[in-house]
Order: structure tokens, then C-alpha cells, then sequence
């Protein structure tokens, strides 16, 4: 994100002399560029200016030569000998260029440089080393650690270089004691990564007098003048055959050269100390110039060795097989979509390539060391070919930033002037007056704007005036106006502005989003308030589920071949009933889950590898079940509100998607601690699960057990069941088959449960459950056991004890169940708990009596007997 320093923006808008950073900040925030942080210097002094009094040689038995150095640091910083006299610190230094006469930056002791480093006096090489001359990277200037700075190499004027005195604060002088403000930039305001646009979002904020550098340099640009007669510093031509989604990767190339460049001229002092600090390596003054116009005014540049490119410059797409070597020595295999800078050497037009437009140039044509004549490249970039280029090739650069969030289509012309003047004044080039200029900008369309939206929109109500001068100040076009409606014309830096929508966005981000007004919208007094019955059952059910003990988890609904594999799908035959997405997150994925229980698995199978071992998580989501016979789903105009008929044509294509709630149970259920009791789980937990939901609901759910050859292959074939709601199946509930089990690396006897909840509801009959009285007479228990043959299930006897007992049974629970020898061969015992109790009257030992026979009588049309 952009870095900004208060001493640059100065240029471009008037600024309090006392301007902090923080204060600086909040002005930005109020405009909607974020503060993302304040880097404050990692630099503290004394650091100061020293000059090198002399320097001696001295071989070192590994063979490096170190020079003992006496630097002159001034009266306040230099040592005093033994007689009192002030005289120059010794200091040990390798650099190859240090050298007797020049001026340096010197770190004393005290000073702290980036890493913590500490300069503190230490015995080196036979003398004490008392302070250090720095690097640029050792004071974090840069990257550059072939030599110590020496200052009359670094930018200042011969003016400026006298005036420099041993003992100067360094740290003022290179700015090391200037903190930086970075700043958070949205992908639409591509314009606020320049220090114009920073300037100009100032002056919205302070309403501080902000001058338009591109103005003053566009006029000052020459123009192509179109005359045959009058050549242009090289032609250029666009060729674009291959434009993504109809727009041409460039619209406009303007090329301007400047000859009888120096190429030893240096970067100056300012510019160099102002593109360290925006975080970019200072390289020649040829580079410098043009990576420093496009931080000031947003248009990425490029330099190129005139002397070695021949015209004509063809912007064209890449073809099938082309590669390219680029500024970091990376090859790149091309493809059609990425758009090329070419020139054409022996007539052959387009054949060599010079770079990748708009990301990063080739190792060919780049600005040297012996170069002369320079050919500046201004240009305006496509922001989708430019985007997918720097993300085709994985080299995002500072140019593809800007591009592809969208640069002016008018700043060519203004940036290459600017940059011509630098180059001129501190390099002494001769910029040409006869450029090229292949501009095939569209003229973008004005938008009809009501004042009235700001207030539909917004709630803001603004009178139109204010409207309109907002609107001018961020640089539109605004005419009209009488009655309300403008013609609004966007300027060139802004492509967002599109919509009268997005106008209205500028007009409330300048008003200050904390005017619009906090209105509660009122809810209808005549439709449905409130939760639907299913989202109250939905949250009834997490609730209950939670506080059974269990985890609520999310996970993602894509699954593939290895979710099939592991539990034991027919591949082929799911994935022929299954949504398939187009553009998978992960390609192994690429199909939506028809049951909840894989994916689940998932999070469980990540939490057993992270050493948990005890797990019982539940999840609620939806699942997606595609019939292959379902219609073909209807592309739908755009732009026009679909007919009934459209719209029923569109559900009747789409996949099924109903509601399921899953869990899955791992580990111990009990443990009570190292002296307690402890029990694994097994299919009891999740039948335990299944029937508090049913409770909850008052679905009155039931178990079916199917035949071993009938049970689903992921579910353990004698400890599973059907969940049944009356005739209507609605899920499965058991142990997990000891293969899934291996296969995920879950536990024995893992066990399960799901339910289609859709399919759960639509038995409820919604109808309130009506409370039972409570009676205030003292209740009657006892236990009754039973002999039944295997074959009567639990629920069969507690049904028929129920119908026997009628009101007077308060409540009913099984406590035991037995097999053995003593009972015999096909039978087990069925122990209940029961409660009796009148809601009028005390039970008498007769009346129990009588209850107690009815059931006895009752159970035996089962064949169950009462045990003694």
C-alpha cells in the first residue's frame, strides 16, 4: 500500500506547517482512505556527517585489507586525547571505496540501526573501532552494501556538498527521523496510488488549496501534430487481435525521446531520499525519473535505450509459443491473452518483444549504463489484460497495481513532460518536440443524474447546488441542473464513476458518511413478523444439540473421489446425482455433498490430528441433490425483471436443497477422572441425540432396523437403524462401518447420526402442545419386569403398558434390559419404571392394584409375563 510523506504531498495541496501524521491520517480516514499504520524511524541517532581525515590501508592475514580510518565528526562529536585537545575519532572500516577527503555518514556510539543493531566502541582488527561509517542498508536506505555512502555521490549539488560540515545531524539531512504513513487503498480509487490523488483526497477532507500538477505539464506537452511531413520520434502502431471481452489492451501510446542524455549523471539528493521512503530501490536517474512520476502522478512509465530499438513499436498480443525473459531474469511461457510492447528490427514488423505491457519489461532495450538516448513510454493499459497478465505470470509489479485498478486516459502526454523535465535538468537530455501519440480513447458517456437520488439513496438531503459543487470538485463535468437532473461527464482518472449510484457514493463520502441519518426501518404491521416455524425448529435443535455436550462446526460442502473412497460411495453412481461446480475451489473437490457426514468428517479428522481425542461435533447445512432429468436452466436476459414463467423455468432446473442436521460421536462419552468411570461411545450416544431432538420437536420419531444387505455401506450393518417418522423415512443413526472408520482414522465404534430435516418438518402438524395439569397428589411407583420373546421390541411392551395404564401413567422409563441362561433361549427381560398418579384424587393400594392387573392382562396378548 501507498507510503506517504508529508514532506512530498507538500508539493500538490498547502499543508499546516505542524501537520502531524496522525493528524494526517484522520484527514484521510474521513475520506475513506484507511490508516493501515504509522512507521515511525527504526533509526535512532547520534548519527552525523564525518570527514575522512585519512585512511591506511592494512592487510589482514585472511587476506582482506581494512582501512584505519580517523573521520573528523565535528567539535561536539570528535574524541579528546590525553591532553584535552579534540581531535578526529579512529574508526575501522572495509569498504572498498572509503578514501581519505570524503564525506561520510557516521553512527556513533549510542545510535541504534534497524534490527536493533547498537553501535557501541569495540576492539577490532588492533584498535578501537569508536562508531561505524554506514551503508545505505545499514541504515535502511536501500539495498546497497557494495560501499559506504559517500555524500558527494548521493544527489546534493556541488553547493550543497560544500555546505556540508563535519558534525551536521545525518539524520535530519537523509530524513531517518521522519516517520511514514501507509495508507489503505480500495481496488475502484485506483488514482489515490499517486501523491496527486493522495493531494487531491486531502483537499476534499480540509478543503486545503490543491494544485493539479498534470495541468501545468499537459500543457507544456508537445503534441503529435498528425502532418505527414513531420516525422515522429518512432512509429508506433497498435494490433490488437485478440481483445478480452471487446476492449483493446491499449488505447493510447504516447512515446517521447530525449536525446543527449549523461549517463553518469546521479540521481539528486530529494528524489532519491523520496523513493527510498516510498519503499522503491534508487537504480540510475533514467529509472529513478520514471519510477518517481508515476508515485507523483499515478501513470506507470518506461524507459527503453533508444539507440537499440528499431520501428516501428507494435502493441500486439502474444502468440501461440512465445516466450520472454523479463527484468528479473524470469522466462514466462506467453499466452494469446498478454499483451506485448515489440519492435521490429530488420523490417520484420513486431518480431522482437520488449516487454509485457503494463507489468514488467524484457531484458532487451533496457536504459544502461552507456545510454545516450532515451525513448520514454507513456501509456494507457487495458485493466483486466494487465490484471491477468501480472497474475498469469505471478510478477505483480507497481505498474500492474495501478493498471489494473485504472489509470487517467489523459496523463500520458503531462507525465512524459514531466519526466522529459528531469531528465533534462539533472541529466542534461534535449527532449524532443515531435512525439508520437496513437490515442484511440472513447469519449465516455455522460450520466444522467437526479439530485433527488443522493436523498433516495443516501437520506441525505442536500441542497442541489452543494451537489453540483461536490461533483465539480472531484472533477466532473456538470451541466444542467435546472430542474434537479445534471449531465454528469466523469473525469479521466475516475473510470468507477459509471452509475448515477456510484455519484452518489462520492456525494456521501464528501458530506461525511456519519451525516447520513440512522432511520430503524418500521416492520410491516400486516405480513409474518419474526422467526418461520422451520428457523425456530433450527435453532431449537442447535440449541438442544449444544446442550447434549455437542460442538456446532461449519464446513465446506465440496467433496470428490477421496470423501467417495472413504465412505465406501459408488463413485460412478453419486457423482452421475451430483451438482458438479464449474471453477472448484479445489480440484480435487469439484462436487457439492449429497449428505452432510463426509464433510463433517473432515473437521473431525482435523481435530483428531491435533491431538484431541474426545469429539462430538454436529453440524446443520444444506445438501444439493441434482436430478439428471431436470430441465435445462434458462439463460435469463439481463437488465429486465424475469416473468413468473422465467423464474419457475429457472427453480424447475435447479438441484434439490434441503436442510440436514449430522453428527458425529469419537472418543470416550464418559469421563469422570482418573478414579471415575469411563465409557466409549458407541450407537447409544447418537440414538440418545436422535431422540432428544425427536422430544424437542414432539415428532415422536422412530427406530427401524433394517436387514444387514439393506443397510447403506458407510453405516455398521447390526448397529445402525432407520429413523423413521410414521411411514415417512427421515435419516440414519448408529456406528459408522469399522472400514469408514479405518479409512478416516477414526476410533472403534465412531457412531453417527443425520436427518433430512425438510423432510422431518413436513411431518409436524405445528399444532401447540397442550400442557398437562399438575397434579398435587402424591404419585405411586413401581417397577415392573417383563419376559418377552427377542423378537417384541422395548417400544411395542411401552406402548402397550401405556394404553393399559391410560391417564393415571404420569411417566414411563426402561431401565434394564437381560438375557441370559436364567431367562432362556429367545427370551430377554424388559424392566420399566413407572410412575402412577390421579389428578384428583390420592391412588389407594386397590386402584394400583387395578393398574397393575390391566397392564399384566394387557402385555400378555404379547406373550409377555410378569416376573416375580
Amino acid at each position: 500500500m501507498p507510503m506517504i510523506d508529508i514532506d512530498w504531498l507538500k508539493d500538490h495541496v498547502e499543508v499546516p506547517a505542524d501537520l502531524t501524521y496522525e493528524q494526517l491520517a484522520k484527514d484521510l480516514v474521513r475520506v475513506g482512505l484507511e490508516e493501515e499504520e504509522i512507521h515511525a524511524s527504526q533509526v535512532t541517532g547520534p548519527i552525523v556527517v564525518g570527514y575522512v581525515v585519512d585512511a591506511t590501508p592494512e592487510p589482514q592475514k585472511n587476506g582482506k585489507i581494512i582501512n584505519w580510518c580517523h573521520v573528523d565528526c565535528g567539535p561536539e562529536w570528535n574524541e579528546t586525547d590525553e591532553n584535552g585537545n579534540k581531535v578526529p575519532r579512529g574508526i575501522i572500516c572495509g569498504a572498498p571505496n572509503m578514501k581519505a577527503g570524503e564525506k561520510v555518514v557516521v553512527t556513533l556510539p549510542g545510535a541504534v540501526l534497524p534490527g536493533d543493531f547498537k553501535i557501541e566502541p569495540r576492539k577490532t582488527y588492533g584498535h578501537i573501532s569508536n562508531g561505524m561509517c554506514a551503508s545505505e542498508r545499514e541504515l535502511g536506505l536501500g539495498d546497497n552494501h557494495d560501499g559506504i555512502i559517500l555524500l558527494r555521490n548521493y544527489g546534493f549539488t556541488p553547493a550543497e556538498y560544500d555546505a556540508l560540515k563535519p558534525g551536521d545531524d545525518a539524520m535530519h539531512l537523509l530524513h531517518l527521523d521522519q516517520p511514514l504513513l501507509e495508507i489503505n487503498i480500495t481496488p475502484d480509487r485506483g488514482y489515490a496510488f499517486s501523491y496527486r490523488g493522495v493531494a487531491r483526497e486531502y483537499h476534499h477532507s480540509t478543503g486545503a488549496t490543491f494544485v493539479d500538477p498534470a495541468i501545468e505539464y499537459g500543457e507544456k506537452a508537445p503534441a503529435a501534430t498528425g502532418d505527414p511531413n513531420v516525422k515522429p520520434d518512432i512509429e508506433v502502431i497498435v494490433d490488437d487481435s485478440n481483445p478480452i471481452h471487446g476492449v483493446p489492451g491499449c488505447d493510447r501510446y504516447y512515446a517521447r525521446a530525449v536525446r543527449g542524455f549523461n549517463p553518469n549523471a546521479h540521481t539528486p539528493n530529494w528524489m532519491r531520499r523520496r523513493l527510498v521512503r516510498a519503499g522503491m530501490r534508487s537504480i540510475s536517474l533514467a529509472v529513478d525519473v520514471t519510477n518517481y512520476v508515476m508515485l507523483d502522478l499515478g501513470q506507470p512509465m518506461h524507459a527503453y535505450d533508444m539507440d537499440k530499438i528499431e520501428g516501428p513499436i507494435v502493441v500486439r498480443r502474444a502468440r501461440e509459443g512465445e516466450k520472454l525473459t523479463t527484468l528479473d531474469g524470469k522466462n514466462h511461457d506467453l499466452s494469446t491473452e498478454d499483451l506485448l510492447i515489440t519492435d521490429s528490427p530488420n523490417g520484420e514488423r513486431g518480431s522482437r518483444i520488449l516487454g509485457l505491457a503494463g507489468v514488467m519489461g524484457g531484458l532487451y532495450g533496457e536504459v544502461t549504463a552507456d545510454t545516450k538516448n532515451i525513448l520514454l513510454e507513456a501509456a494507457h493499459f487495458d485493466q483486466v489484460t494487465v490484471a491477468r497478465s501480472a497474475r498469469r505470470h505471478k510478477i505483480p509489479s507497481e505498474a500492474s497495481r495501478r493498471f489494473e485498478r485504472g489509470v487517467d486516459t489523459q496523463l500520458q502526454p503531462a507525465a512524459a513532460q514531466m519526466a522529459a523535465d528531469l531528465l533534462s535538468r539533472y541529466g542534461d537530455g534535449e527532449p524532443s518536440e515531435h512525439p508520437a501519440d496513437v490515442n484511440n480513447v472513447v469519449f465516455r458517456r455522460p450520466i444522467h443524474f437526479k439530485a433527488s437520488e443522493v436523498a433516495r439513496v443516501a437520506g441525505l438531503n442536500l441542497d442541489v447546488n452543494r451537489i453540483s459543487d461536490i461533483l465539480t470538485d472531484i472533477g466532473c463535468r456538470v451541466a444542467g441542473g435546472g430542474n434537479g437532473e445534471f449531465s454528469v461527464t466523469a473525469p479521466s482518472w475516475r473510470p468507477d464513476l459509471n452509475e448515477p449510484c456510484d455519484l452518489v457514493e462520492e456525494v456521501a463520502r464528501l458530506v461525511g458518511y456519519d451525516e447520513i441519518p440512522v432511520t430503524v426501518p418500521p416492520a410491516p404491521v400486516n405480513g409474518a413478523v419474526g422467526l418461520t416455524s422451520e428457523q425456530r425448529h433450527r435453532r431449537q435443535i442447535a440449541n438442544e444439540l449444544a446442550e447434549y455436550g455437542m460442538v456446532e462446526a461449519l464446513s465446506y460442502p465440496f467433496i470428490g473421489d477421496e470423501e467417495y473412497k472413504e465412505f465406501s460411495y459408488d463413485a460412478d453412481e453419486i457423482k452421475r446425482v451430483s451438482v458438479e461446480v464449474a471453477n472448484p475451489l479445489a480440484g480435487n473437490r469439484p462436487f457439492l455433498r449429497r449428505d452432510i457426514l463426509p464433510t463433517l468428517a473432515g473437521t473431525v479428522q482435523l481435530n483428531l490430528r491435533r491431538g484431541l481425542e474426545n469429539i462430538s461435533l454436529y453440524e446443520i447445512g444444506h445438501v444439493y441433490l441434482w436430478d439428471p432429468n431436470a430441465p435445462a436452466i434458462p439463460a435469463l436476459p439481463g437488465g429486465v425483471k424475469p416473468t413468473d414463467e422465467q423464474l419457475a423455468a429457472l427453480d424447475a432446473g435447479l438441484p434439490k436443497q434441503p436442510m440436514h442436521v449430522a453428527g458425529i460421536f469419537t472418543g470416550l462419552a464418559e469421563n469422570s477422572g482418573w478414579l471415575g468411570d469411563k465409557r466409549p461411545v458407541d450407537w447409544s450416544d447418537a440414538v440418545e441425540a436422535v431422540r432428544r431432538i425427536s422430544k424437542l420437536l414432539g415428532a415422536n420419531l422412530t427406530l427401524d432396523q433394517p436387514a444387514a444387505a439393506d443397510v447403506p455401506a458407510q453405516w455398521h450393518p447390526g448397529r445402525a437403524a432407520r429413523v423413521m417418522a410414521g411411514d415417512a423415512f427421515v435419516g440414519m443413526v448408529g456406528e459408522l462401518h469399522p472400514h469408514v472408520n479405518e479409512a478416516l482414522g477414526f476410533p472403534a465404534h465412531s457412531a453417527a447420526f443425520e436427518l433430512d430435516l425438510d423432510a422431518l418438518f413436513a411431518t409436524l402438524d405445528g399444532k401447540p402442545v397442550q400442557a398437562k395439569p399438575i397434579s398435587t397428589f402424591p404419585p405411586v411407583k413401581q417397577d415392573l419386569a417383563f419376559t418377552v420373546a427377542d423378537t417384541v421390541s422395548a417400544d411395542q411392551l411401552e406402548n402397550v403398558i401405556r394404553e393399559a395404564a391410560g391417564d393415571a401413567l404420569e411417566s414411563i422409563e426402561l431401565f434394564d434390559v437381560f438375557t441370559g441362561d436364567q431367562i432362556g433361549e429367545g427370551l430377554k427381560s424388559l424392566a420399566f419404571a413407572v410412575v402412577f398418579r390421579a389428578p384428583d384424587r390420592t391412588l389407594t393400594a386397590e386402584d394400583s392394584e387395578a393398574i397393575r392387573k390391566a397392564i399384566v392382562d394387557k402385555a400378555a396378548e404379547l406373550g409377555a409375563q410378569l416376573r416375580a
